[in-house]
């Protein structure tokens, strides 16, 4: 398998794509049934709050990856600094979610009230698109920051979303935290529209650690 080019965004054209393509990957996810249980806003409402993320991040809070064939991406954030708040963020996230608008703040305090306080990376978000699944592309964007992250002496940090993710990551040197999972909403409320909670599992990667290849 050939290592994909991979880029550096830095238009808004490609912010934008690099959004779309995180919530098309993640459509299936708990978490985006979750933050908008109506199926038919669902994917243009996550799709603005991840290029909102995305551009703030290409911007300078941290850097954004894309494969040259525009399949997969990384969203990274710089933690060894002071993070800082999207410009108009609350006003747009509201505007997209609607009614569930609370649900997203919910989510920003559950993040950050778990988030390590050690200065490190965090993959916020890699994506790649179903129809490019198992081919490499999300582990060599890993790999490429990796990279810089073990010259620099910098661990890397992140959310993952269910056991599959779980297993990529730990293939690339991230550990298991405590606490491990964290929950958003109330796994034992019923409910109509949709899942009643989505859970999360923070995960740590020391500087040099090796990615464990499988056949």
């Amino acid at each position: 398998m050939s290592t994909p080019g991979i880029r550096t965004v830095t238009t808004a054209e490609d912010v934008v794509a690099a959004g779309r393509l995180v919530a098309v990957s993640f459509d299936h996810l708990d978490a985006n049934h979750y933050l908008i249980p109506d199926e038919t806003r669902r994917l243009e409402a996550m799709q603005e709050f991840f290029t909102v993320l995305t551009a703030h991040a290409a911007n300078g809070a941290g850097k954004v990856l894309l494969t040259e064939d525009g399949n997969a991406t990384a969203v990274w954030f710089d933690r060894t600094v002071e993070p800082t708040e999207p410009d108009g963020y609350a006003e747009r996230i509201n505007a997209a979610a609607g009614e569930y608008a609370d649900r997203f703040a919910a989510l920003d305090e559950l993040f950050e009230a778990h988030h390590p306080t050690e200065p490190h990376w965090h993959l916020a978000f890699l994506a790649v698109h179903p129809d490019h699944w198992s081919r490499g592309l999300g582990g060599a964007l890993m790999d490429h920051t990796h990279g810089w992250l073990d010259k620099e002496g910098l661990p890397a940090y992140l959310e993952a979303t269910n056991a599959d993710n779980q297993r990529v990551y730990r293939r690339h040197g991230y550990t298991d935290m405590t606490p491990f999972p964290i929950v958003l909403g109330d796994p034992a409320a019923s409910t109509e529209d949709g899942v009643a909670s989505a859970t999360f599992y923070r995960m740590w990667r020391n500087p040099g650690a090796q990615t464990v290849t499988t056949a």
